[in-house]
């Protein structure tokens, strides 16, 4: 399975931006879509790991803490940039809080053996990828780029798109799991509407057990 961190969405920005991708997809049809059920603020991809060490990633998680924070979606953009996207995303911007959440997750997994990040914390949304292998977009790089040429098009006539503000309380430890070519994500553990994740937490931002 295929372990990440992440700050979920509220439904009503969740909604908004689904509304959004169906308005888009037709526009770059070649493209591999994000379901709007799955979209998440990716704090650390940890990447595959066995079961038997879920639990000890979750304690340890348990043990970051931080104060709750504003997060505002709006705009868009792709990496690695418009001439040759490989993704498109929505923006998500803070005060700086969730850049320090992200570092927070990233020291207290180093303890485990879990390599650090080696680039700077980039908070985005993704909502599509381009379809290919890695090896594939590498000998097709220009054509890659055309993938969301008629959506770039599209947007480029219209005002920046806004989605909503919500305050990140809590964060997740979430798995996902391949069958086949298919993913399936599932919360895991750390999405109890009861309890939290430290009995003395006195902040009001904590991940959830």
């Amino acid at each position: 399975m295929r372990l990440f961190v992440a700050v979920d969405l509220d439904e009503d920005i969740r909604a908004r931006i689904a509304r959004f991708m169906d308005g888009s997809c037709g526009f770059a049809p070649d493209a591999r879509w994000v379901r709007p059920e799955s979209l998440h603020v990716t704090l650390k991809f940890i990447g595959e790991r066995q079961e038997e060490e879920f639990e000890r990633i979750k304690n340890t998680l348990e043990t970051v803490k931080a104060a709750a924070f504003d997060l505002n979606f709006r705009g868009c953009g792709y990496f690695p940039n418009a001439r040759g996207a490989r993704v498109f995303w929505i923006g998500v911007e803070s005060d700086g809080s969730l850049d320090s959440l992200a570092a927070l997750v990233d020291s207290s997994l180093a303890r485990l053996g879990i390599p650090k990040e080696e680039h700077a914390f980039n908070a985005h949304l993704t909502l599509a990828r381009s379809a290919g292998s890695r090896a594939a977009r590498k000998d097709k790089e220009k054509s890659t780029g055309r993938t969301f040429q008629h959506l770039q098009e599209k947007l480029a006539a219209l005002s920046v798109p806004e989605f909503g503000k919500t305050t990140a309380r809590e964060f997740f430890l979430a798995a996902s799991f391949r069958r086949g070519v298919q993913s399936t994500q599932s919360w895991r553990g750390l999405r109890s509407p009861s309890g939290t994740c430290n009995s003395n937490v006195t902040n009001d931002f904590d991940c959830r057990g």
